[in-house]
């Protein structure tokens, strides 16, 4: 090395000893460190920060990113890593994870999503063995009325038929029989409970029962008639009264019609398959028809067009100003 290149090398190591022996590089080392904190902190490089942030070379940065191969690559081995399923796994058997799910589980919305989706399928299902019942109704008139040599009906009838009303009578029979059988056994248990006798049943007791099987029939129609116009039987096959409600005293008329025609052996019932306008014996004691309901699954919130906007409502002059007017144009 020449001899001005070996001097200043030994002067700079002749000032770093000097500088160290005398704690003056440290003091330095400081100071530019405070100076780097100082800058860094300060709102002038917050605010150049925040512009950066915000402008749009920290966006494509991302979106490269996104794009690269190489990124892509990297985020599918680190999903199929063990790790991640470690942490799932740890994740899901968490106490945090069960009690996240028991919320959602007792959740009120989750709870009336269920209630709706049974609720559709039931009618979803009535709908279907309605349209049934309604074929039926006209196949087995028109059967009853060819054996009888009575004429076809012309045109065809919005009243229910004898297959439709039969079928819902059978499973309003059906709840009727349940609600009987629960209330036979509660007062069996009562009854074993006090000590009462456990042999068979006399025939007073079969005559109670027979009684309070067609009091609590007789209620059952009496209070649907009355307050909805058609019983759960009626609903699930599609019929209904042509009115939505009755009167006491026509639902009782009407549920006297209906034993008078079950003690007769169904003779009341014969209006239904030979009459025009298929009316049984309660029908006429009680003024009332049974009709088909036309149901009509709702349709979805998205499905239906948005409504207008209303009209903005016009502003009315003040009394002043139309007086005003008025005597202007006199």
């Amino acid at each position: 090395m020449p001899l001005s290149a070996r001097l200043l090398g030994v002067g700079v190591q002749g000032a770093k000893a000097v500088g160290k022996a005398t704690g003056f590089d440290r003091a330095v080392e400081i100071a530019a460190e405070e100076a780097i904190v100082a800058a860094v902190e300060s709102e002038a490089v917050e605010r150049a920060m925040a512009r950066v942030l915000k402008g749009p070379v920290v966006e494509e940065a991302v979106e490269g990113a996104l794009e690269s191969d190489a990124v892509k690559r990297a985020l599918l081995e680190a999903m199929d890593s063990e790790l991640v399923d470690e942490v799932w796994h740890r994740l899901l058997a968490s106490d945090q994870a069960q009690q996240l799910v028991e919320r959602i589980a007792e959740a009120p919305e989750v709870r009336a999503a269920i209630s709706a989706q049974g609720a559709g399928l039931l009618e979803d299902i009535g709908r279907t063995v309605g349209k049934l019942a309604r074929r039926l109704d006209d196949s087995f008139e028109r059967v009853v009325r060819r054996i009888f040599f009575r004429k076809r009906r012309a045109v065809a009838s919005d009243r229910a038929g004898a297959v439709s009303r039969a079928s819902a009578f059978a499973i309003d029979g059906v709840i009727v029989n349940l609600a009987f059988t629960a209330l036979v056994a509660v007062a069996t248990l009562i009854d074993n409970a006090f000590g009462g006798g456990g042999g068979g049943a006399s025939n007073f007791a079969i005559a109670v029962g027979s009684t309070a099987w067609v009091g609590l029939g007789s209620l059952y129609l009496v209070a649907f008639w009355s307050l909805a116009g058609q019983t759960p039987g009626m609903r699930f096959l599609g019929i209904r009264l042509n009115q939505e409600r009755l009167s006491l005293r026509r639902s009782l008329k009407r549920i006297f019609g209906l034993w008078l025609s079950v003690v007769t052996f169904g003779i009341g019932y014969l209006g239904v398959v030979f009459g025009e306008q298929r009316r049984a014996w309660e029908d006429r004691f009680s003024g009332t028809a049974v009709i088909y309901d036309e149901r009509r699954p709702e349709p979805a919130p998205w499905s239906r067009p948005p409504l207008p906007p209303a009209p903005a409502p016009l502003k009315s002059e003040p009394a002043s100003d139309s007086a005003a007017s008025a005597a202007a144009a006199g």
